[in-house]
């Protein structure tokens, strides 16, 4: 990233980005973590209520109502981001669709309605980790299942940045680095178990032809992937 990139904190980031922001994987940073989430996932979800919290354009509304969810709620801080959530969802499938605005820090949900909550590259938008995994967690049954993920650690350290175009110009947004330890150490004093970690490397064949990226991503992973489940001890509010 060059640095004169001005660096947008999330709400006017996207509020640029949601225009030409598709609700399906569109880099290889992306495809990666999608393919771990998705096989974190239930292979189906029928009868469930599922959360996505930081649903951005819906591309894991569409995964998670594909698979049968009987409910979805996307919550996001962007009403731009939102806008596009709804055109991309199937008319055939907005009965089971809700949408609405509002914090991962500050879910606008009540305690306990999800079976599986997914929060998929977002909880690096903000600083405070445990506050956003106690939502999570609050949201989510006793015994349900929570998918997360973030762009690995190792990314910050080769100087990678969350960047787009627009208006003809390059912006960046915002980002927090939460290390493993930090997860390990916030879900242990929510009562969060830890189910599964996944760290997925690139697919060099989605890397389109010619396409100009640091080779050293072929050799590291690119983000950490996490099956939480809530225990029926845990300490939401913590």
């Amino acid at each position: 990233m060059h640095a004169d990139t001005p660096v947008l904190d999330p709400v006017p980031a996207y509020a640029l980005w949601a225009a030409s922001y598709p609700a399906h994987a569109h880099n290889p940073l992306m495809h990666a973590e999608e393919r771990a989430m998705l096989a974190a996932m239930p292979t189906s979800l029928e009868g469930m209520a599922v959360v996505d919290a930081g649903c951005g354009s819906g591309r894991y509304l569409r995964h998670v109502l594909a698979r049968g969810a009987a409910s979805a709620t996307g919550v996001d801080l962007s009403p731009e981001m939102l806008h596009r959530a709804e055109e991309w969802i199937r008319a055939d499938q907005r009965e089971r669709l809700t949408l609405r605005q509002g914090s991962i820090t500050a879910l606008p949900l009540g305690d306990g309605v999800a079976d599986v909550t997914v929060c998929g590259l977002v909880v690096g938008h903000v600083p405070d980790l445990d506050a956003a995994l106690a939502e999570l967690c609050r949201v989510t049954k006793p015994g349900g299942e929570i998918l997360c993920s973030d762009f690995h650690p190792v990314g910050q350290a080769l100087g990678w940045r969350r960047d787009f175009r627009a208006d003809g110009r390059r912006y960046a947004v915002r980002h927090t680095t939460h290390a493993y330890s930090r997860w390990h150490d916030a879900c242990a004093r929510l009562g969060l178990v830890v189910e599964g970690v996944f760290e997925p490397m690139l697919d060099p064949a989605d890397i389109p032809p010619g396409a100009r990226f640091d080779p050293v991503a072929l050799e590291v992973p690119v983000a950490l992937v996490f099956r939480l489940r809530r225990s029926f001890l845990s300490r939401h509010g913590a």
